[in-house]
């Protein structure tokens, strides 16, 4: 990645990376190569580094752009009312994106299938990683609400370097598993990008949910989808993609076993390539 250029604002991204301009705030963005359009949306514990493993194999082939949501890494919010989708299509545009395949990974896929829903005309399919569908009720374990609890007092604390390790346990080497079971070079990765967002304690604005959510919308969707889930990773996953796989007519479900929940950076080759299977399948070449 280029250095973080920190007085470039335009309405339009160059190929190398600047700020998106967006009501109360602006969005650090990256795009790179040409053709048919991929956005990259990143994971509640990430920022737009964690597509660093696929990032040259899509620009080679497609006009990718990636950005940091409101609130993470490198992007600017004022405390106001917004919608993620909405910012989704705003960096879109930017990088000259008329339509593209979205891909998001846990928080990011959640954003990314709101965005399908509301504007389907600018899109040709999603890759669902590890997240969510908006409405959505699922069970927790009881382990689960433990780390919930846990997760909510240390952020009352402002303990950021135990809410990182958390985390990390948490997210990257799978509920109940054992320390440090991911490589250690993917812990640390995120643990940085996560800590870097939670000690900066910038504003997040006041997302807007989609009215009405996606759980009574699926039906909607007429492109293809790719759900990935990590079979490490908290029941919810599993859940929201059995939910997303009957309710979509042109879905499939892939399950990974030994991978919690960052696919894209513990089994990056796979999912590189798995990604550009898919994209040549719906015609996006």
């Amino acid at each position: 990645m280029s250095d973080f250029v920190s007085d470039f604002v335009s309405d339009s991204v160059s190929d190398s990376e600047g700020f998106v301009p967006v009501a109360g705030g602006r969005l650090w963005a990256q795009a790179a190569g040409e053709g048919t359009g991929v956005v990259l949306v990143h994971a509640g514990i990430a920022d737009a580094r964690m597509w660093d493993p696929q990032w040259e194999a899509l620009a080679a082939r497609h006009r990718v752009v990636r950005y940091d949501t409101r609130g993470f890494g490198r992007s600017e919010t004022a405390d106001v009312p917004f919608a993620n989708w909405a910012d989704l299509v705003a960096v879109m545009d930017a990088a000259g994106l008329d339509r593209a395949v979205a891909v998001g990974c846990s928080r990011g896929g959640s954003i990314a299938l709101d965005a399908v829903l509301e504007l389907p005309d600018r899109f040709s399919g999603l890759v669902w990683v590890c997240s969510g569908v908006g409405g959505l009720k699922t069970i927790a374990s009881p382990l689960e609400l433990e780390l919930d609890a846990r997760d909510e007092a240390l952020f009352e604390a402002k303990d950021w370097e135990a809410v990182a390790d958390l985390d990390v346990a948490r997210w990257v080497d799978g509920p109940g598993q054992p320390a440090g079971r991911a490589p250690e070079a993917i812990r640390a990765f995120v643990r940085q990008m996560d800590l870097e967002t939670l000690v900066a304690e910038e504003p997040t604005g006041q997302p807007i949910a989609l009215d009405p959510p996606a759980a009574g919308r699926l039906a909607e969707i007429a492109v293809p989808v790719m759900a990935i889930v990590g079979l490490l990773d908290g029941s919810s996953t599993a859940q929201a993609a059995d939910v997303l796989v009957a309710g979509v007519a042109r879905a499939r479900r892939i399950d990974l076993p030994g991978v919690a929940h960052l696919p894209n950076l513990e089994r990056p080759e796979w999912f590189t390539d798995t990604l550009l299977g898919f994209l040549a399948e719906v015609g996006w070449v």
